[in-house]
């Protein structure tokens, strides 16, 4: 499976220091050109370069170039951005994943057969693979006091979906 991740989720995570997690998710991790650079701020940039020199990152998918076009016209863009190269992946292939806190990019790669998640459910994975239960809170709290800015419904409900792992379960 390739999984798609997008700005959003870099940047949440990445500002805190923990792209790390993304390594717990289930097929090729892929970070796109036009997805990087919107990852401008200091220092998650850093943090990204960094981990893609030291991780199994894919940085290209020429598959996606196809599907650039159409993208676009879904998404009502008239310029090339991560939106557009993320949309394109879930358009280009079967077995793909989006990682995303967008909503249009989670909703469009939904309906175009994507399986999607986003900085929590990243979380919630890692709570599952290596994070104990109070580490995994505690990345959830750091990550809405930089930026994420979470609803208390929200943080709810990643607790408890954190909560659900150490139970023995991924399901809310």
């Amino acid at each position: 499976m390739r999984v798609y991740v997008d700005a959003t989720t870099l940047i949440a995570l990445g500002s805190v220091g923990e792209l790390r997690l993304l390594n717990n998710l289930d097929g090729e991790v892929t970070i796109l050109p036009a997805v990087a650079d919107e990852v401008t701020t200091e220092p998650t940039r850093t943090n990204l370069e960094m981990f893609i020199e030291g991780n199994d990152v894919r940085t290209e998918d020429p598959a996606c170039e196809e599907y650039l076009e159409q993208a676009h016209e879904v998404l009502g863009e008239d310029e090339e951005n991560g939106d557009t190269w993320i949309v394109s992946g879930a358009l280009a292939r079967d077995d793909v994943a989006v990682v995303s806190d967008d909503r249009r990019v989670r909703t469009v790669s939904e309906g175009f057969g994507a399986t999607v998640t986003g900085t929590i459910g990243v979380v919630v994975r890692a709570a599952h693979e290596e994070l104990t239960e109070e580490e995994a809170k505690e990345v959830v709290r750091r990550v809405d006091q930089h930026g994420l800015h979470m609803t208390a419904e929200l943080r709810a409900k990643a607790d408890r979906l954190i909560e659900n792992v150490g139970e023995g379960g991924l399901h809310n």
